[in-house]
């Protein structure tokens, strides 16, 4: 059983190659117009230069944290690097079309619920936390907000030296802009829905 959910799990989103050539079209396009070098945007995102070098080239596909120090460090949200084409009109995002990205121990997903097009202030996402699992992140830019509600499962969310507990129908709201950890101390998957929010200015 667990198999054939895993591998419906798999048809209902973007491949690896898919958002590999994404991430890698979109990285050049920004770092070229911030007239960053690859050893610049290291310094300054703390990535090494060949795993850049390698996200360019479509050798490597990167994790949900490296994508978020790479979109701090070139001042930019999240969704500027793995965005498709601009569409006009109304959009449906069929859940098989939908992109979703995984921590490196795969105990943490995460999949945009907006269509990724554009430089938007508002991202809305759908977090899925395993069993025990934890998922460390590092200050996003500063002025960025999170708002997250549980919907099964429970929460327990570190923001600095503070701790919560959130179950079901539960919503928590803070700044973040400095080190936070998601993790879930029970033995069932915990579900959740993110509306991250930038400030207007960016670095």
């Amino acid at each position: 059983m667990p198999k054939t959910k895993s591998n419906k799990l798999e048809k209902k989103t973007d491949s690896p190659e898919q958002i590999i050539d994404t991430v890698k079209e979109n990285l050049k396009k920004i770092r070229h117009n911030r007239n960053f070098s690859l050893d610049k945007l290291a310094t300054k995102c703390g990535v090494s230069r060949a795993m850049l070098s390698q996200i360019e080239q479509g050798k490597s596909a990167p994790t949900i944290s490296v994508l978020w120090k790479i979109a701090s460090g070139l001042g930019v949200p999240f969704s500027e690097l793995i965005k498709d084409k601009m569409k006009e009109g109304m959009q449906v995002l069929k859940y098989e079309n939908t992109k979703a990205l995984f921590s490196s121990s795969k105990v943490f997903s995460t999949r945009a619920l907006f269509p990724y097009t554009g430089n938007k202030k508002t991202e809305f996402y759908e977090l899925v936390l395993k069993p025990g699992g934890i998922e460390i992140a590092e200050p996003h830019q500063t002025g960025t907000t999170e708002n997250i509600v549980v919907i099964s499962g429970k929460l327990r969310l570190r923001v600095g030296d503070e701790v919560v507990e959130l179950l079901p129908k539960d919503a928590v709201y803070f700044n973040a802009d400095v080190p936070h950890e998601y993790s879930n101390p029970t033995d069932e998957d915990s579900l959740m829905y993110l509306v991250m929010t930038y400030s207007e200015e960016k670095d």
